[in-house]
C-alpha cells in the first residue's frame, strides 16, 4: 500500500495537534494519508496506553487515513540508534510516501525534538541500498522521500512554509478532541497538565491563525524545510 503523505511522529495526537489538516487537505486532493506513532504516549501524566491506543482508532476514522500504525518504540525512552532506524525505515519502504512529515527541530518535550531527527535520519538512510529490510518476509527495495518537513510544536520556530488549513479546521478540532484523556473537558477531575486546559485551545487557535494570516488564511500549518527545495516556475507559489 503506499502512502502519499505519511506524518511519523513521536506520540499519538502529535499529528493530530499539528498537521491534521494538512493530511485532510491532501486526502480531498485524491492523495493517500496516513500516520505511524513512534510510541504509545503511555509515559503521559493523563491515560494509559490503552485509552491513547483506543483514541488514536477514532482519530484515524475522523480523519480517513489509508493507515496508522504504532511502532512502540518506548515514549520517553527511545533513542536514535539503529535497530529504531530499522523499524522506522521498514515503514518507509512499505508505504512508500513522496512527501513525510514529522517532529520538530525544536521543543519543550525532548521526545519531539528527538523523534524529529530520528525520522529525518531514517527517511536518508532508507535511500541506501546496503541496509538491507524486509516486511512479511519479502525483501523491501529502496525508498527515500522526495520532500520532508517538520512540524511547528509548542515553541515557535519560524515556518518555511505555511499551508491553508481553514477549510478543514473543525474536523482538525474533532479528531484533537478524540484525545479525550488528553484535553479539556467540561467534567474532567484528571491531573492539571500544560495541555489540559482550555487555555491550550486557545493556545492552538490563536498559533494557527498566526501561520495562516500571512497567507492570508483564516488557519494555517507551519512547516520547517529539512533541505532546500524548488519549483517548476515562480507561480506555483502563493
Amino acid at each position: 500500500m503506499k502512502i502519499n503523505l505519511l506524518a511519523i511522529v513521536a506520540h499519538p495526537d502529535d499529528a493530530e495537534l499539528c498537521c491534521a489538516g494538512t493530511l485532510l487537505k491532501h486526502k480531498q486532493l485524491d492523495y493517500s494519508i496516513g500516520i505511524i506513532d513512534l510510541t504509545k504516549g503511555e509515559m503521559g501524566s493523563r491515560g494509559t496506553a490503552e485509552t491513547r491506543a483506543a483514541e488514536a482508532n477514532k482519530s484515524a476514522t475522523i480523519l480517513g487515513l489509508s493507515a496508522r500504525e504504532n511502532l512502540d518504540l518506548g515514549d520517553a525512552t527511545f533513542a536514535n540508534n539503529f535497530e529504531n532506524k530499522l523499524a522506522i525505515i521498514e515503514q518507509i519502504r512499505r508505504f512508500q510516501p513522496d512527501i513525510v512529515l514529522t517532529n520538530t527541530v525544536k521543543d519543550r518535550h525532548p521526545d519531539h525534538e528527538r523523534a524529529g531527527k530520528l525520522v529525518a535520519d531514517s527517511c536518508f538512510y532508507s535511500g541506501l541500498l546496503k541496509i538491507e529490510t524486509s516486511w512479511e518476509d519479502q525483501s523491501q527495495q529502496v525508498w527515500r522521500p522526495k520532500q520532508l518537513w517538520h512540524m511547528v510544536q509548542d515553541y515557535y520556530v519560524e515556518p518555511d512554509i505555511s499551508i491553508d488549513v481553514t477549510a478543514f479546521w473543525e474536523q482538525k478540532r474533532e479528531a484533537i478532541l478524540a484525545f479525550s484523556t488528553q484535553f479539556y473537558q467540561e467534567e474532567d477531575n484528571g491531573p492539571k497538565t500544560p495541555i489540559s486546559g482550555k487555555d491550550f485551545w486557545d493556545f492552538l487557535e490563536a498559533r494557527a491563525r498566526q501561520f495562516g494570516r500571512p497567507i492570508g488564511a483564516e488557519f494555517g500549518e507551519g512547516f520547517v524545510k529539512s533541505r532546500d527545495f524548488g519549483v517548476t516556475n515562480l507561480f506555483e507559489l502563493v
